[in-house]
This record gives structure tokens, sequence and C-alpha cells, in this order.
């Protein structure tokens, strides 16, 4: 059984997909406007760290990340 942190309720609660066996994932990449940093590497690990315990416990993930690329100059 997966439980997370519902910051919503401030709850731990078990974690219960919408399709049953199946999760899909959309996470929010970095915003590249400068160098990278270890804000940027954050969004990549806990994506990863999420995906991986959602497999782990036998769920079919569909996972999708952006990256923004804002470009810098005139």
């Amino acid at each position: 059984m997966l439980k997370l942190h519902n910051t919503l309720t401030g709850k731990i609660e078990e974690f219960i997909s919408i399709t049953p066996g199946k999760v899909g994932m959309y996470n929010c990449g970095p915003t590249v406007y400068d160098y990278a940093h270890i804000g940027n590497l954050r969004s990549y690990v806990m994506a990863n760290t999420i995906r991986r315990a959602l497999t782990y416990f036998g769920y079919e993930v569909n996972q999708v990340m952006n990256i923004t690329d804002v470009g810098i100059g005139g």
C-alpha cells in the first residue's frame, strides 16, 4: 500500500488511482533562463522518485514533463 502526504488535508492517506492499476503524471519541469542550479534538479529528482515508487507498487505509469525555454537576449 502506498501512502502519501495530502497537503490539502495535512494527513497521510492511501494512494488510490483514478483508473485501477494505471497512473498518469504531468510534471512541470524547469524553466530554463540561466545556468542550471539545484532547484532545476529537484523537479527531475522528485518526479523520478514518485514514478519509481508507483512502478514498484505495480502501477503502469505514463509520465509527461515539460521544459520551458525562455531564451536569453532580445
